[in-house]
């Protein structure tokens, strides 16, 4: 891979080392910074900077400058953003573009700007990808051709934040990395029934048929296109191990390496919801890209690995789906 500015660290910057450094975790409340927040808790982290939407808010850039000019963080994740599923993305594609940007940029450009900051970490998303891409996906693919048109909005933002830490790293010798995970789940996920991603609309729904006791599910497709999962603890445990061991140009894929299809993940959140009723697949329905898993051989090279089993992280999400959300409604 192509690199610039230093390809470890000093010893005086080793992240893991640096405990009682100031950490800015931005989108602490979202499922990506939550697990990150938790993993630094519990490594040891003791000054840990958090803030919420009404305490700070990103897109706007004065708030952001006056925010690192007051606290001057050493290290910050940046996993703040605006998410959702298609549906989402094909209605609200103003949003999508504008406010992943502006909260990019801002955050970006302020951490750079307060002198402080050490190293920044950008969390993007494998939807960067072109929807032709080879499969595995490597790192390498990036703008080798179109997007998928259903998320090109929320992916060009995502694209120009990979491309914003380059510049940063060559014009500045900035030390600012990105790494870019496969599809998560975990606690704190999104599980809005137009607005979520395929894994919690798929518990929701089972759920939500086991307590009014349909006698079936119906879900679009055929079942057999692959997927792959990453359990959001793993991300976290990743993207620390990236911060700490990683200093280079391009960015890292993050994901589990383990694809399974559609079908298999529906009939696994079945059996883990307890619901006894039957899947059907409506087959009129299309069923999307056939396959999608990203190369995460670079990550593995550096000596990371996933540890959590997709049944063992169903069950888990699945019990703080009903401790968190259904007790809720």
């Amino acid at each position: 891979m192509e690199n610039a500015g230093n390809e470890t660290q000093s010893p005086e910057t080793n992240f893991f080392s640096d405990k009682s450094a100031k950490v800015f975790v931005a989108g602490h409340r979202g499922l990506v910074g939550s697990a990150v927040l938790r993993r630094l808790v519990s490594l040891g982290f003791t000054n840990l900077l958090v803030r919420s939407r009404t305490e700070l808010d990103l897109t706007r850039q004065s708030e952001v400058e006056s925010f690192f000019a007051a606290e001057g963080p050493r290290y910050v994740f940046l996993c703040a953003a605006k998410v959702g599923g298609i549906h989402a993305n094909s209605t609200f594609p103003a949003d999508f573009i504008t406010v992943n940007l502006q909260i990019q940029t801002n955050v970006i450009e302020a951490a750079y700007s307060c002198g402080s900051v050490r190293k920044l970490l950008f969390l993007g998303s494998s939807c960067i990808y072109p929807k032709l891409a080879p499969q595995p996906i490597p790192e390498s693919a990036l703008l080798s051709g179109p997007l998928e048109p259903t998320n090109e909005w929320y992916a060009i933002a995502k694209i120009a934040g990979i491309k914003m830490c380059q510049a940063y790293r060559i014009q500045h010798s900035w030390d600012a990395i990105s790494a870019m995970p496969t599809n998560l789940y975990g606690p704190y996920d999104n599980f809005h029934p137009e607005n979520s991603h395929v894994l919690p609309a798929l518990i929701r729904r089972f759920h939500e048929a086991k307590t009014n006791g349909a006698k079936e599910v119906v879900v679009w497709g055929t079942g057999s296109p692959l997927r792959e999962f990453l359990h959001v603890d793993d991300l976290a445990d990743a993207v620390l191990f990236l911060m700490d061991q990683y200093s280079g140009l391009d960015h890292v894929n993050v994901g589990s390496g383990r694809e399974v299809s559609i079908k298999e993940l529906a009939e696994l959140v079945k059996e883990v919801v307890g619901f006894n009723g039957a899947l059907v697949w409506d087959t009129t329905k299309p069923d999307g890209t056939p396959r999608k898993l990203m190369d995460t051989s670079v990550l593995a090279g550096m000596g990371w690995e996933p540890r959590i089993p997709l049944k063992e992280g169903l069950v888990e999400t699945y019990r703080w789906y009903s401790e968190n959300v259904v007790k809720q409604q």
